[in-house]
């Protein structure tokens, strides 16, 4: 029996190690990243159809669209599953239902998503879905959102990781929140160098 509990005990201690070791893991990454959030073509796709806009051409414009900054926060939770945090400013006029504001305001966006990877790490382009949360403040007004989307991870020699993202925003406060997209790209860099297996 004791030799049973030793050997589990070992084995205990080695796995933490292994764990560590794994460069298949994405290590913690702090970003930085420009978005664009776009409201008038998820209205025109909602009073419309995705068709209809896609064979009109009456996709929103980037003048049409409001830009922010964000601070992103990713880690690697198993081979193919990152946590992704972002906290986000943009100066908007936010097309509240049955409200209208006269100027912009500052809209801040707090996002927590599961990046579900379809590659690991060792591969240099990963693309991944994105589901997740977002809370929003705008004036006194507070929202929430559920993020939808795909992303893509490009990897420079584990040194810096440059990330592109698309997401539709289905609000879950729906009088305090609206339907959009938002794009962003962005650039990470790990916090810490992975470990050579």
């Amino acid at each position: 029996m004791k030799k049973i509990l030793t050997a589990l005990f070992a084995l205990y201690l080695l796995v933490p190690a292994a764990y560590a070791q794994n460069n298949e893991i994405r290590p913690k990454a702090l970003g930085v990243s420009f978005f664009l959030n776009d409201f008038l073509t998820a209205s025109r796709i909602r009073t419309g159809s995705l068709t209809q806009v896609l064979s009109d051409k009456s996709q929103a414009r980037l003048k049409d669209m409001t830009p922010g900054l964000a601070v992103n926060y990713f880690k690697g939770i198993t081979k193919h599953i990152d946590v992704a945090m972002g906290l986000e400013g943009s100066f908007i006029r936010y097309p509240m239902p049955n409200k209208v504001f006269p100027n912009e305001k500052l809209l801040m966006e707090f996002n927590a998503a599961v990046n579900l990877k379809m590659v690991t790490e060792k591969y240099w382009v990963t693309p991944y879905l994105i589901m997740g949360v977002e809370a929003h403040k705008y004036i006194a007004y507070y929202g929430a959102t559920i993020p939808l989307g795909i992303g893509i991870k490009v990897n420079f020699f584990d040194e810096a990781h440059l990330f592109i993202t698309s997401t539709y925003r289905v609000p879950v406060t729906t009088e305090t929140a609206n339907y959009h997209f938002q794009h962003s790209i962005g650039v990470a860099f790990p916090l810490k160098k992975k470990l050579n297996q």
